[in-house]
């Protein structure tokens, strides 16, 4: 999301502009999307296709890893892909709550004060390395995440639509780093590791790099009008009441067995994150399979599992295991 792009002959066959594409066009705009990133990100259509079916579902994606493995290109990547406002802050230390959500300004010639945005109105925000910054200006991103609206001064202000969080968080340095709250991890609907690549793979990725990187070439493929449509259709997929019952057994389990277990916002983003991989794979209905395949992603995050622990981790990550092991979808 940077200059805007002719978009115009992407596809004819999206319906009508003022109402929801199908889902198979929806599924063929994610899939294009997906091509497109993988012009940049190599060997890592895992990853890919889980941050779009976050963005289908209109969730927001943590990227935790070493620095180095592509984080912070996986979301540019992602915004460029679509013909929007795509800004990126940089979380320090003696970052101000107001440099992210925007501040009231006096202007001498009007006398009176004027409200000048921050950078979290954008169709896309990269909150690069969000755990730099202390808990307060974390947290002003609180509110935008969940009601996609900021107010400051009394006063409020709608984000724009489609509004996206892309964060990555530095696995490594934990002394000079800030955890997230819980409030904010839990507004994430998914969170992400990206990994080393393979030996061929990261042969790959010097040969691409070669001369110039790829990102600088990289043109969106979708406007964030067909973002918008696309979602629709994607929050129109049906969703059978079994399927209901088995997201909310998955939420219970991990309740059940450890010390902070999935809330239901964590449930919804389950059955939102399904929905996502079932247009991903050009489906009108959700199966058991979508959930399965977007557990991890999405609740592990939100799991503590020993008190006094951390959210997140292996030892999460296996509560999550154990309970698809042992909740019977059926």
């Amino acid at each position: 999301m940077t200059d805007a792009h002719d978009t115009g002959a992407i596809a004819d066959s999206r319906g009508d502009a003022s109402g929801a594409m199908s889902v198979a066009d929806a599924s063929d705009l994610a899939g294009r999307v997906v091509e497109n990133i993988e012009t940049v990100i190599v060997d890592q259509r895992n990853a890919v296709e889980h941050v779009l079916t976050a963005v289908l579902g209109g969730g927001h994606i943590l990227l935790e890893d070493v620095p180095g493995v592509g984080k912070t290109m996986l979301a540019r990547s992602v915004a460029r892909s679509f013909d929007g406002d795509f800004r990126r802050v940089q979380f320090t230390p003696d970052l101000l709550p107001t440099d992210v959500t925007g501040v009231n300004v006096f202007n001498e010639k009007t006398r009176e004060f004027e409200f000048q945005p921050g950078p979290v109105f954008a169709n896309v925000l990269l909150a690069d390395e969000i755990n730099r910054a202390p808990p307060k200006t974390q947290s002003s991103l609180l509110e935008a995440m969940e009601e996609t609206q900021v107010t400051a001064d009394g006063e409020t202000r709608e984000l724009p639509d489609p509004f996206v969080v892309v964060a990555t968080q530095n696995a490594v340095e934990r002394d000079r780093a800030y955890e997230l709250p819980v409030a904010e991890l839990d507004r994430f609907m998914k969170k992400l590791h990206l990994g080393y690549p393979g030996r061929e793979q990261e042969i790959d990725v010097l040969d691409r790099a070669v001369g110039g990187h790829p990102i600088d070439d990289i043109e969106a493929v979708a406007s964030v009008e067909d973002l918008r449509r696309a979602r629709t259709a994607t929050g129109e997929v049906a969703v059978a009441r079994p399927v209901k019952e088995y997201v909310t057994a998955l939420a219970r389990y991990t309740r059940d067995h450890a010390a902070l277990g999935v809330s239901p916002r964590g449930s919804i983003s389950l059955l939102r994150a399904a929905q996502g991989r079932a247009v991903l794979d050009g489906r009108d209905y959700v199966v058991p399979d979508d959930v399965q395949t977007e557990a991890e992603s999405v609740l592990a995050h939100r799991v503590r599992a020993d008190a006094g622990g951390t959210l997140g981790g292996e030892p999460a990550r296996s509560v999550v295991q154990r309970a698809l092991d042992s909740v019977d979808p059926e």
